[in-house]
Parts: structure tokens; C-alpha cells; sequence
């Protein structure tokens, strides 16, 4: 990495959001990719999506081919600070954060009570029908 190689923070490339002012993260690097919207063989659109996040993962997926790989250089403006992405927390690691540990409860319950108050339901009904027939 040279020395004048432009440092960018994730806020300010994230405002780069649109059909019309796009750019993206992977692997560190930032590009804008504004001008290859509308020849992008599976949209803009797919490339929007992945803007205001690491798109890394979601662009090794697809499998690039080299020609795409050498395109990318054109469209490079800099590196991404990688101190100021904001770290993506698990799913489990949201529901088990001893913060949350109220609501979880809660919605376990939610979940539950319907469920045990229709078995019951089912329950009842099925005695109470050989009872009486």
C-alpha cells in the first residue's frame, strides 16, 4: 500500500448509497463504481445492495470472473479504516445478551402460551368427547 494511499471512514463511505453515487467495500479497499451501474451484468441494484456494509463475502460468492477482478482497479479511490466498521453482532449473541435477558424471557413466553393453551384445548376436548359418546 503506497503512502498516499486516500485512508476513508466507513460513515463517509457509507453515504454513497445510490443508483447514482455508489461505492463499495471489499477486502478493505473502496471503490466507487458509479460509473459501472448501468453495465453491471446483474444490475445496479445488486451492487446498492451491498453498499453501507463490508461487501467482501457477498462478491467472493459470486465467483468474478479476472476480467472483473483487473475492471475493479479503474474503480479503486482507497482503503477503508477498518477500525470504524461497525462490528455485526450474531443473531444469538443479540438474543443471549445479558441485556436482553427480560425480553427474551418475554417472548419465550409469547411463543409458549399459546402453544401449551391449545394442547390443553386438545387436550380437553378429545376427554370430555370420549366421556360423553
Amino acid at each position: 500500500m503506497a503512502s498516499n494511499t486516500k485512508m476513508l471512514v466507513f460513515n463517509d463511505v457509507a453515504k454513497h448509497n445510490k443508483m447514482d453515487d455508489c461505492w463499495i467495500i471489499i477486502s478493505g479497499k473502496v471503490y466507487d463504481v458509479t460509473p459501472y451501474m448501468d453495465d453491471h451484468p446483474g444490475g445496479g441494484d445488486i451492487m446498492r445492495s451491498v453498499t453501507r456494509k463490508d461487501a467482501t463475502i457477498p462478491f467472493s460468492d459470486v465467483g468474478h470472473s479476472a476480467a472483473a477482478l483487473e475492471m475493479m482497479n479503474k474503480y479503486y479511490i482507497g482503503e477503508i479504516d477498518q477500525s470504524t466498521i461497525p462490528v455485526k453482532r450474531s443473531y444469538y449473541e443479540k438474543l443471549y445478551n445479558s441485556e436482553n435477558t427480560p425480553q427474551l424471557m418475554l417472548t419465550m413466553l409469547l411463543f409458549l402460551v399459546p402453544i401449551i393453551m391449545l394442547g390443553l384445548a386438545v387436550t380437553a376436548r378429545a376427554y370430555t368427547k370420549d366421556k360423553f359418546t
